[in-house]
């Protein structure tokens, strides 16, 4: 039977981690693309989501177990720059790639594909920059 090792992390800094996507993601989809992503979604900007707080727990938790996992995969003795381009590869090559395949298959926009692959790129350039610095 396989056993796993003890996994020591720095529970704070992927705490830290996690609320950076939600910073991150307020700026992305607030000032920078909320237009554009609004328009190539089809939603309508000036419309409040119906279960807000449901969509916003949702979210954090998920930023949470993204970046719990990837501070495990990172482990502890990742230096800043090592977690930034682990963040960077994993961002670019495994989950932009994913939505490259669901946006082709739903034919969505480039344009919406790069407003969303670009934030989660940028995502996970944080997490591994937080989680690398952050001994």
């Amino acid at each position: 039977m396989l056993s796993m090792p003890p996994i020591d992390l720095n529970w704070l800094a992927v705490i830290a981690a996690a609320v950076s996507a939600f910073v991150l993601g307020g700026i992305w989809y607030g000032p920078l693309f909320k237009k554009a992503w609004c328009q190539e979604a089809g939603v309508d900007p000036d419309t409040a989501p119906r279960h807000p707080a449901r969509i916003f727990a949702t979210a954090f938790v998920c930023s949470f177990l993204a970046a719990l996992i990837f501070a495990v995969f990172l482990g502890r003795e990742a230096s800043a720059a090592d977690g930034f381009g682990a963040g960077f590869t994993v961002g670019l090559f495994f989950v932009a790639t994913s939505f490259g395949i669901n946006y082709a298959f739903a034919q969505r926009s480039l344009k919406l594909w790069t407003i969303d692959a670009g934030y989660h790129i940028l995502q996970f350039c944080l997490y591994g920059l937080i989680l690398g610095a952050w001994h």
